[in-house]
């Protein structure tokens, strides 16, 4: 599995590249190291520079930074929370598939997840200016769009019950993400801005 071929490729034919990750084998531990990790590092990365180099300019105040500390924690944390949401979110999703008339492994559920998040890993870019990561979650959107078309190929969900096991899934994932951030952000916590 080349990184730069799946991502792309999981981004521009989504539909073509299922059929080839259905027939790849692959371990908990390449999907998180060699796929995950690699690709939750760039929001991360620019989510830091944004936040701490660039700022967001505020009128009446100027423009406010984060501290280098905090946003380096907030970094690996983003990375953390990205490598521990795509495994709960796969052990849920292996678990909901009876209910959809599906079936797969914990692995297959894992490769449907980690290859569906594909488009907002690389929307992350945007980060690097703090306004436009908003755009990212048109991202997600097209993520959900790319986990849908994975369903019937990776978990062997029939037609009639794809739209549904996507539906609960997506929720699931948002839920766990949202939980995950709030954690994050507790952790994180105070103040610790910078004006110029």
């Amino acid at each position: 599995m080349d990184l730069k071929t799946r991502a792309t490729n999981m981004v521009t034919k989504p539909a073509d590249e299922w059929r080839v990750v259905a027939t790849e084998s692959h371990t908990v531990n390449d999907l998180m190291t060699g796929y995950v990790l690699p690709l939750a590092v760039i929001p991360a990365v620019c989510g830091f520079i944004g936040q701490t180099v660039i700022g967001v300019s505020v009128p009446l105040v100027g423009t406010i930074r984060v501290g280098m500390v905090r946003g380096l924690v907030s970094a690996i944390m983003q990375i953390v929370i990205a490598l521990v949401t795509c495994y709960l979110s796969a052990m849920v999703v292996e678990k909901l598939a009876p209910t959809f008339q599906s079936r797969g492994t914990t692995v297959d559920a894992l490769k449907l997840v980690v290859f569906a998040m594909t488009p907002v890993w690389l929307a992350g870019v945007l980060n690097i200016i703090p306004v436009l990561g908003l755009l990212a979650i048109f991202a997600g959107f097209y993520a959900v769009y790319v986990f849908y078309l994975g369903l019937p190929v990776i978990m062997n969900t029939p037609q009639p019950q794809v739209i549904p096991y996507m539906v609960v899934s997506a929720l699931v994932i948002i839920v766990l993400s949202a939980i995950l951030g709030f954690i994050s952000a507790a952790v994180l916590g105070g103040a610790a801005y910078t004006t110029l």
